[in-house]
């Protein structure tokens, strides 16, 4: 078991007692973290900071429940995947799959974290195929984007991802394969013309 940051049990402590500067440390201290598994997860800024705030508001009540000799930042992490799946179910039956607000600021957001001064041709094809897994992504049932999001953006086994969203392991890989299944065909105009080329 990953053992937890010095800092951390200090503040855990102290927070139990009722300090809640210490909490607000922990706060300060993993609140970056929770907001990109928060974003990744929803897709958009103002769910990821609702996120945000309902899994502190969580921590908090439950901080007394919280074993020590567990690691802060697992346990933080989910609640918070757990609080953003919520919130896409939730998204879900207010919407009714209706396409994500703001998704245009989200993309462009998106490619700009991602780029690290390419050259304007790869720029432009890098932007191209952000923008359509971005489309993609935004058309993944909720079940489908919080499988894929856990296991390939933050490398969470089968059985972590079942636990966290209250699946079995198979139903996991279900919807982590039907995932990248439709990520693969978003893209696969851009990756088969680069693979021909490649290929002559």
């Amino acid at each position: 078991m990953e053992r937890m940051d010095g800092a951390d049990v200090a503040d855990v402590a102290r927070a139990r007692s009722g300090d809640e500067s210490a909490f607000q440390a922990l706060v300060e201290r993993h609140s970056r973290q929770v907001f990109r598994l928060a974003y990744r997860m929803t897709g958009n800024e103002h769910d990821a900071e609702d996120v945000v705030q309902e899994t502190f508001l969580k921590a908090y009540r439950r901080l007394q429940q919280f074993e020590e000799r567990a690691h802060f930042g697992s346990w933080l992490y989910r609640i918070a995947a757990n609080c953003a799946y919520d919130s896409l179910r939730s998204r879900k039956r207010r919407e009714d799959q209706a396409p994500l607000p703001d998704q245009e600021e989200q993309e462009e957001a998106m490619v700009g974290a991602t780029a690290d001064a390419p050259s304007p041709e790869r720029l432009v094809f890098s932007g191209q195929v952000q923008r359509r897994v971005e489309s993609a992504m935004a058309r993944l049932s909720e079940r489908e984007r919080a499988a894929f999001v856990l296991r390939h953006f933050e490398q969470l086994s089968t059985k972590e991802i079942g636990d966290t969203l209250g699946l079995d392991e198979g139903a996991v890989k279900h919807s982590v394969f039907r995932a990248v299944r439709k990520l693969r065909d978003a893209l696969e105009p851009f990756v088969a013309p680069r693979a021909r080329a490649e290929a002559r």
